[in-house]
């Protein structure tokens, strides 16, 4: 009996213990502090509709009031428009974006799994049937100007009592020319020869360039679904184009509109870019945020000049948190359990 009892003990010591610390590990994971921002922006990119994404609960507990899809929103990879409305329809479904879109504003572009090819720009044969499709999931009204023009590109101001924010949504599928394949440094593409090509072509070069010239905006951010400023991975990226980033640069410095700040995704991978430009009184930032639901776990290092801080290669989204009485711009990367996973601070 003594023998029972002294066994019966141990168990039961092991089982609270096995509780305790279950409990003890959930507390310490599990951040629910929601920053006290003037306005808030969540962002992200690279979403498989039939994985399940951890990540949409801790962004509800930030509380954002805008939500922006960096692209990839799904992955389809289709010229079949009854499957990309189905696929669409599927994250539609999700109960967790679902209470999202119901609370927050939603802004987006496309990349190329949602655009419906693989590394995909002018030549895909379906993409004036695939923007119709990526704008009834956005809920864009069927008079908005998108509807009948070539691109998914689009501009909103935010105006608020402490300032206003311009969300500049770019198109980088419908008109982007060819890439150059790299058979020389074993990546995937190589730059274009100089001057070769084009990211936005004509019209939406034309329409950014008017944007920002007349943005009286405090904070202007614009979203390209493919990095700017990493150039050396050997993927999709403007560095690909290197005459089209010197030219968004010019713009921008030309423009001279405040604070502009850069957001991309498609690698897998989240990141800090930040160059400082002659002309330009603030440092540009690119800051990428992939993916969702799944990323690049065996990354295990490439070059990128403009990097600050460490890449986090875990499941991401961003967040900006905006400061109008010090116009600065607190940018996190947050992960599982809404673990912060890196973050930067830029005062304009």
């Amino acid at each position: 009996m003594n023998k029972f009892l002294a066994v019966f003990s141990a168990v039961l010591v092991l089982f609270l213990w096995s509780c305790k610390s279950s409990d003890k590990k959930e507390v310490n994971t599990v951040e629910i502090e929601v920053n006290k921002a003037d306005y808030t922006i969540a962002f992200g990119s690279c979403n498989k509709q039939n994985t399940t994404n951890l990540l949409w609960e801790p962004i509800l507990a930030h509380q954002p009031d805008v939500w922006i899809w960096g692209g990839d929103n799904v992955y389809a990879d289709t010229d079949n428009m009854t499957k990309l409305k189905a696929d669409y329809n599927q994250q539609l479904a999700d109960t967790s974006y679902q209470k999202l879109i119901a609370s927050t504003k939603v802004f987006g572009t496309w990349d190329d799994h949602d655009y419906g090819l693989n590394d995909g720009g002018l030549e895909f044969s379906k993409k004036k049937e695939s923007q119709q499709e990526f704008l009834d999931f956005l809920g864009v009204s069927k008079t908005d100007a998108r509807r009948n023009r070539e691109g998914v590109y689009h501009s909103e101001v935010i105006d608020l009592d402490h300032g206003s924010i311009k969300i500049m949504v770019l198109d980088t599928r419908y008109f982007r020319s060819g890439l150059t394949d790299d058979s020389i440094f074993g990546k995937r593409y190589q730059p274009n020869a100089y001057g070769e090509g084009t990211v936005l072509g004509a019209a939406q070069w034309q329409w950014l360039e008017d944007e920002l010239k007349t943005s009286e905006a405090d904070f202007n951010i614009i979203v390209s679904s493919i990095q700017f400023l990493s150039n050396e991975h050997g993927f999709e990226t403007w560095g690909n184009f290197p005459h089209e980033v010197d030219r968004l640069k010019n713009v921008i410095i030309d423009a001279k509109a405040n604070a502009v700040l850069l957001l991309s995704g498609d690698r897998h991978i989240s990141e800090f870019s930040k160059i400082e430009l002659e002309g330009l009184d603030y440092p540009l930032i690119d800051f990428t945020s992939s993916g969702l639901t799944h990323a690049y776990t065996r990354f295990s290092g490439e070059p990128n000049p403009y990097r600050v801080g460490d890449v986090v290669a875990e499941i991401s989204f961003g967040l900006l948190h905006f400061d109008f009485e010090n116009n600065t711009v607190e940018m996190e990367m947050r992960g599982e359990n809404n673990i912060k996973q890196h973050q930067l601070k830029q005062q304009y």
